[in-house]
C-alpha cells in the first residue's frame, strides 16, 4: 500500500513568501492546501504556481483569524499534518502608524491557528517569524542565542509576542513540534520569472522600489538617512533570496517529522550585511540602469544594521542560501519584465 502524502496547511499562500514556499512543498513532495484572504496578494498568483508546478493548490478565502473558517478547512482536506503560519500584517512604518491594529491581527490569528492546532492534534508547525525580533542590537552578527533588545517596531513586537506563546504552547504541549524562522529580508523571485513580489497598493519593501525607479514608476528611491554609524551611511540589512528562505520550510518540515518534542528558532539569512546603497548598485550593475537616489530622513522604527549569523540552520536543516544578491536582484527585475510583456517562460531545469 502506498504511503500517503504529507499534507501541510500554508495560511497566507498567495503571499510573497508563502507562494514561494507552496512552490517548494510541492517539489518536496508535500500535498498543500493554502488559506489567503487576499489582503496584500491575488488570485493569480495560484495560476502562476500551476503554471510552475503543474499542481492546482486548493484555497480557502478567508481570514485564519476565523476559527469557523479552519473547522471548515479540516472537515473538507478529511487530515492535515502540518501548518506553515505566514498569515500576518508586515509592514514596520505602518504598523508605527496603526498598532492596535498590528496586535489584533497578528496576535489574534496565531492564537485562532495554534488553538486550532492543538484542538486537532496536528503536530508540526512552522512559524513566520522576523528578524525584527532582535530590536535594536549593538553586537554583530545576531545568532539564536543573541538577547532580544527592546523591538523598534510594533510590527517586531508581534513577533516577539509570537514567538513566547509558541515557546510557552510548546511546554503545554510537548507532542508539538515547532520551528519558528527568523527572515531577515527576503528579495528576488522564482527563477521561472512567473512567481515574484507584487505588492497592492504602495510597495513598502526596498527591492520592490527599486524596481520602480529603475522604470519610471516613481522618480527616485527614497532613502531613509544616509547619517547611520555604517560604511556609507545608510542602513544595513542581511538580503537574503526569497527561494532560499521557501527552501528552508521543506527542511524545517523534514527535521520537525523526525523530532520527538521540538520547540527551536532558525535564523534565515545570507550571513553578510549590505547597505541600502549597496542594494541599488547591486540592480545596477546587474541591469545596466541607473537608479536615481533621493536622501530622505531617517524612518522611525528602522534599525542602524543587522545581519545573520545562520549556522545553526546549516548544522540542524542542511540549509545554506544558494543565490548571490546580484543573482536575487536579476531575477526580481526579470519577473518586472514578464509582468509588463505578460510573458511566462518555461520552466528552467534543475
Amino acid at each position: 500500500m502506498q504511503k500517503r502524502k504529507q499534507k501541510i496547511l500554508v495560511t497566507g499562500g498567495a503571499g510573497y513568501i508563502g507562494s514561494h514556499t507552496i512552490v517548494e512543498l510541492l517539489d518536496a513532495g508535500y500535498d498543500v492546501v493554502s488559506i489567503d484572504n487576499f489582503s496584500n496578494s491575488t488570485k493569480d498568483t495560484f495560476t502562476r504556481i500551476k503554471k510552475i508546478t503543474g499542481v492546482v493548490v486548493p484555497n480557502y478565502v478567508g481570514d485564519v483569524a476565523g476559527v469557523a473558517l479552519l473547522e471548515r478547512v479540516f472537515k473538507k482536506e478529511k487530515y492535515i499534518d502540518g501548518i506553515i503560519h505566514f498569515a500576518a500584517l508586515k509592514s514596520v512604518p505602518e504598523s508605527v502608524a496603526d498598532p492596535i491594529r498590528y496586535y489584533k491581527n497578528n496576535i489574534g490569528s496565531l492564537l485562532s491557528v495554534i488553538s486550532f492546532v492543538k484542538k486537532h492534534n496536528i503536530t508540526q508547525f512552522v512559524f513566520s517569524s522576523s528578524a525584527a525580533v532582535y530590536g535594536d542590537i549593538t553586537k554583530l552578527p545576531v545568532n539564536e542565542k543573541t538577547p532580544l533588545a527592546p523591538p523598534a517596531s510594533p510590527y517586531g513586537a508581534t513577533k516577539v509576542m509570537g514567538e513566547m506563546i509558541l515557546q510557552d504552547v510548546a511546554r503545554a504541549v510537548p507532542e508539538l513540534k515547532i520551528a519558528m524562522l527568523r527572515y531577515f529580508n527576503p528579495i528576488g523571485a522564482h527563477t521561472s520569472g512567473m512567481l515574484g513580489e507584487l505588492p497592492l497598493g504602495v510597495p513598502a519593501n526596498l527591492a520592490p522600489v527599486i524596481i520602480e525607479a529603475a522604470s519610471g514608476v516613481r522618480k527616485s528611491v527614497q532613502v531613509f538617512g544616509d547619517n547611520y554609524k555604517t560604511r556609507d551611511g545608510t542602513c544595513i540589512r542581511d538580503y537574503i533570496h526569497v527561494s532560499d528562505i521557501a527552501r528552508a520550510h521543506a527542511l524545517a518540515f523534514r527535521f520537525l517529522q523526525k523530532q520527538k518534542s521540538c520547540c527551536e528558532v532558525f535564523n534565515l539569512g545570507s550571513g553578510r550585511g549590505v547597505t541600502v546603497l549597496e542594494l541599488i548598485q547591486a540592480f545596477e550593475k546587474v541591469t545596466e540602469i541607473v537608479v536615481p537616489v533621493t536622501i530622505g530622513k531617517r524612518r522611525a522604527g528602522d534599525m542602524a544594521a543587522i545581519y545573520s549569523d545562520c549556522r545553526k540552520a546549516k548544522k540542524m536543516l542542511g540549509w545554506m542560501p544558494r543565490f548571490s544578491i546580484q543573482e536575487a536582484m536579476q531575477s526580481a527585475w526579470q519577473w518586472h519584465l514578464n509582468l509588463v510583456n505578460n510573458k511566462h517562460p518555461k520552466r528552467p531545469l534543475k
